[in-house]
Order: C-alpha cells, then structure tokens, then sequence
C-alpha cells in the first residue's frame, strides 16, 4: 500500500477512535484543508472534515493494516477507507491524484507542520455550520457555552410618528 517515512524524517503519528489503527506521516504534511462537500460531510457526519495531506511515499500504516476497509464511489473516483473495528474515517484518496493520500487532521496526536488554509467546496457550506459567532458559557452547565440570539428590535410608535417599525397594536400593519 505505502512505503515507509525515511529515517531521517521527523514523524505525526495518529490513529483511530479505538486504536486498531494506526500510521504516521513524513512532517510537513504537504498541506491541510477544510473540505465542506457533501459526501464528507455525510462520511464523518459533521459540519466539514479537516484534512492533512501526504504524499503517499511518506505515509505509513504501523498497525492495523488489515483493519482498514475501503468504500469506493465510481462515481467521484474516490476511496475512503475506515476503521473496520470502530468506523473511524482514515483514508481519503482520488483518482486524479494518486500520490497523494489524505488523512483527518483530528487523527493526529502531534501537529502534522500544516495549517488548514484552504477550504474546499465552500458553495456546500450549510446554513447550521459554526462561523466563529460569540459564545457565552450557558449557566448551570460547566463546560457549556452557546451563541445568544440576537435581540429583537422593538416596534413602538412615538407621538404618532414611526421609528422604523410599527407599533404591535398598529392597525396599518
């Protein structure tokens, strides 16, 4: 499947939820990003996965070789491989690029020399997705924080006059 990280290169390790699994990759990682597409959305049933990418001569199963099974989609000429023990995505690789294999950012216990700078298809971005609006810790729930609603603006009428909005008994409303 792969060959072996050379010795001299400095090594991220990861592995799977359950440990069945597990490899590293040659540092730096060749580069990492987000990918909001709908079918890796559905493959790890979140908002979007993270990616580190790796050329495939510097990536390594250690353990758990067997233990990775494969879904391939014709249609995209795509292969995602998995955990056969536990489900946890390992492998994403394409056809159109086949030195190169892809690997979940959060498997790794070690930074990978890459940041995610680059999203792909950001136009299947969803409407639910976390943006980075402000949180604040939800009373009662250590360890709990949740974003505000905005504040309705109020509707008033003041000495007969509108302040934008109608007043809740206004009748021309």
């Amino acid at each position: 499947m792969a060959k072996a990280t050379t010795e001299n290169t400095a090594a991220a390790t990861g592995q799977c939820l359950c440990g069945a699994v597990q490899f590293e990759i040659g540092v730096p990682a060749r580069w990492a990003w987000h990918d909001h597409s709908g079918a890796t959305r559905r493959a790890h049933g979140a908002a979007y996965a993270t990616y580190v990418g790796s050329w495939r001569s510097r990536f390594r199963v250690t353990k758990g070789q067997a233990k990775i099974t494969r879904f391939e989609d014709k249609a995209t000429r795509t292969t995602r491989g998995f955990c056969s023990h536990c489900g946890t995505p390992i492998l994403y690789e394409r056809a159109h690029s086949p030195q190169m294999i892809n690997i979940p950012r959060a498997l790794f216990s070690s930074r990978t020399g890459r940041e995610p700078r680059y999203h792909i298809a950001i136009a299947e971005l969803q409407d639910w997705t976390y943006l980075g609006e402000p949180l604040v810790p939800l009373k009662g729930y250590p360890g709990v924080v949740w974003e505000r609603p905005a504040k309705k603006k109020r509707r008033q009428v003041i000495r007969g006059q509108r302040t934008g909005y109608p007043a809740p008994d206004d009748p021309d409303e």
